[in-house]
């Protein structure tokens, strides 16, 4: 068995993607890509200060060779958070490269984006989703809802829209059957130390066809997990995240509270709406009355009746009927 650093940490996993050839290999599997070069977009990256619901991003400019041997620059946005959080936050983050001129290809005649891919690392399950793994890419139709293949990919297409990848760590437990499933074993949950939940413990014999990629990987978060500031650090974001769910937990409280309290007043406008409509009919039925008495008075009063004598017969004030005249 072996023990390195839980990369679920943050800091443990901004050490990890510094490495140019591990971010390589952890991208080129996600990606299923031979990846031959990446670059940190450190203008982009934007960690420093901690969100409500915290979500460690690091952008990267990755140089893709196709098959023919073409290469193509893409880039590459990875997401990463422990808790479930707003899928907002994503969108915005996405929104943040659409409209950052610096990913449009300035020298180009169309002026086109680079292509994006986006990868989320998380901490939470989506759904009922069981794939640990799921690939969510573009597709294009014509008015029949065909695969339109004639001038597919375009870049004025691709530059409107991006593929992405969502993991689920939790889902993961234990499979090592591929290659991106050996990379993303180091985020495994599921082999957390039973003594400290800032290591993992990996059987190396699990590994013992794996390429020679993942030793790099398993020696730089070996190297994490003997590190003092790094352990000293993994500390500090256990007390962040502690006082996060205890703020999350006394923010769910007040808003079951709120919604009860909304659900109350809801359901006591409703009465009063069907008291007031309740008033309403008695007023019509008043009216009704009303008109009904005012006839009859004025018919009484034409037949050369008195006013007392009305009065009398109809139990109502002579100052009745002479508002009626």
């Amino acid at each position: 068995m072996i023990t390195i650093a839980n990369p679920i940490y943050d800091v443990v996993f901004k050490y990890l993607m510094e490495d140019e050839r591990i971010a390589r290999t952890i991208l080129s599997a996600l990606l299923k890509e031979d990846i031959v070069k990446v670059e940190v977009r450190p203008h982009e990256y934007t960690n420093g200060q901690k969100e409500s619901l915290s979500i460690f991003r690091i952008d990267f400019g990755a140089t893709v060779r196709k098959d023919d041997g073409e290469e193509q620059l893409i880039l590459i946005e990875l997401q990463k958070t422990w808790l479930p959080t707003e899928t907002l936050r994503f969108r915005q983050y996405l929104g943040v490269h659409y409209q950052n001129p610096k990913n449009i290809v300035a020298d180009s005649p169309d002026r086109h984006a680079l292509p994006m891919v986006a990868v989320y690392l998380l901490g939470h399950c989506v759904g009922e989703i069981e794939d640990p793994v799921i690939y969510v890419r573009q597709q294009v139709y014509d008015y029949d809802d065909k695969p339109v293949v004639r001038g597919i990919p375009d870049r004025f297409v691709d530059s409107l829209h991006h593929n992405s990848i969502i993991v689920q760590i939790p889902r993961l437990r234990g499979k090592v059957n591929n290659r991106l499933e050996k990379v993303l074993s180091i985020f495994d949950q599921s082999r957390v130390s039973q003594t400290d939940q800032h290591c993992l413990r990996l059987d190396d014999a699990a590994y013992a066809n794996a390429d020679d990629d993942m030793q790099p990987i398993f020696h730089r978060l070996m190297m994490a997990a003997a590190n003092v500031e790094m352990r000293q650090d993994m500390n500090v974001e256990d007390e962040y995240y502690s006082i996060i769910k205890e703020q999350e937990g006394r923010l769910y409280g007040l808003e079951r509270n709120l919604a009860d309290k909304i659900g109350q007043l809801a359901e006591k406008d409703g009465q009063l709406a069907e008291k007031d409509g309740q008033l309403a009919e008695k007023d019509g039925q008043l009216a009704e009355k009303d008109g009904q008495l005012r006839a009859l008075v004025k018919m009484l009063l034409q037949s050369g009746q008195t006013k007392d004598a009305i009065a009398e017969a109809l139990h109502i004030s002579k100052e009745t009927i002479e508002s009626f005249m």
